[in-house]
């Protein structure tokens, strides 16, 4: 099965929801705001996008499974037989979206046996279309250019190394993997952005070492290797791993092109 041909559909139907998302942030009154179980935030724009994701997902020649952020949760009893599973989150950064920066992301991932073999991101405000499949380079598309993604190659002991962190998050373990670095800059970003400012050469590291879920992570992942970077678990330096039986991510650090 190539499933680069399901690429141009998957491109489409982040877009399609990104638009949707469009709409709703720039009408103020569409702009509303609940509280999940968990107590984050979610919006109509999370909800319409999910829809118009999992529709398309749904209509396309070859049908997967899908764990989207806003989907009821799928027991691991089941999941654990997936072979092929859609990863979705239909809006990456909402709490960017409410604080209308922009910095926020449609992202769709393909996981095989726990690793991304397909990742789109679309980030709509910057009109910015991100994509990798395995083995076929990572490209962004933007004003109809095409342009192929190549992270950056760096060594830790380089000085003045660019550092991605959270707009939202820097908690004492960042800040304390920070202070390890020589004279590092550091490049706040929200949302799965944090990973493509490095596939695209702008940024050399990322420590995420804070909580994150599998929809969080997975498309962006997928792009970020397909540049020339990594993504591993900062205890074990593997690979992150996905469609686990907790899909919470375990602390990591994505790294640009590391020598």
């Amino acid at each position: 099965m190539d499933i680069r041909k399901l690429l141009p559909s998957v491109i489409e139907i982040a877009r399609l929801a990104g638009q949707a998302i469009l709409d709703i942030y720039q009408d103020p009154a569409l702009f509303d705001v609940e509280k999940k179980g968990d107590d984050s935030p979610l919006t109509r724009a999370d909800k319409k996008a999910n829809q118009i994701i999992c529709d398309g997902l749904e209509a396309l020649d070859i049908r997967f499974p899908i764990v989207s952020e806003e989907n009821k949760a799928i027991p691991y009893t089941e999941r654990k037989s997936f072979l092929h599973s859609w990863l979705v989150d239909p809006l990456d950064g909402t709490k960017e979206f409410i604080k209308r920066n922009g910095e926020f992301t449609v992202n769709i991932a393909l996981i095989y046996q726990q690793s991304p073999v397909m990742g789109v991101v679309y980030a709509p405000v910057l009109d910015e279309m991100y994509y990798a499949v395995k083995g076929a380079g990572a490209w962004m598309e933007t004003n109809e250019k095409k342009v192929p993604l190549n992270a950056p190659t760096f060594s830790m002991t380089d000085t003045g190394l660019r550092v991605v962190c959270s707009r939202s998050h820097l908690n004492d373990e960042t800040q304390h993997f920070v202070n390890q670095l020589n004279q590092p800059e550091l490049v706040p970003k929200g949302s799965s952005l944090k990973f493509l400012i490095l596939a695209r050469g702008n940024a050399h590291i990322y420590p995420r070492l804070a909580p994150t879920m599998e929809w969080d992570t997975g498309a962006a992942q997928m792009i970020l290797e397909e540049a020339g970077g990594k993504v591993v678990e900062y205890s074990t330096q593997q690979s992150l791993r996905y469609n686990k039986e907790d899909l919470l991510n375990p602390h990591f650090v994505a790294y640009a092109h590391q020598t």
